[in-house]
């Protein structure tokens, strides 16, 4: 399978690249790298992360990465995996 990151996708993740260098450069480009291994390992078990808790849809996964979500969706026709984006984790506020 292929990746294919979305335009969004590099958008949102250079600007959480930024904001985390501003404090830390090493924990940017850390942070950076290991996202990308988890991204890479996709190409060979698409469906390893639990469908989305944004999306209605058994395609669209969620990828963890340090309190990051980062939806994707599997394409069995297309042999693609697309990075749809990149956001924050929250938990909801139940109080």
């Amino acid at each position: 399978m292929k990746i294919v990151k979305t335009e969004t996708f590099q958008k949102s993740l250079k600007e959480i690249l930024e904001y985390i260098a501003n404090d830390k450069k090493s924990a940017a480009i850390t942070f950076n790298r290991d996202l990308n291994k988890k991204i890479k390992a996709l190409k060979n078990f698409p469906f390893m992360y639990h469908k989305s808790y944004y999306f209605d849809d058994e395609y669209i996964r969620d990828l963890t990465h340090k309190g990051y979500s980062v939806p994707y969706e599997v394409n069995l026709d297309k042999e693609a995996i697309s990075i749809i984006g990149i956001t924050k984790y929250k938990t909801p506020d139940f109080t």
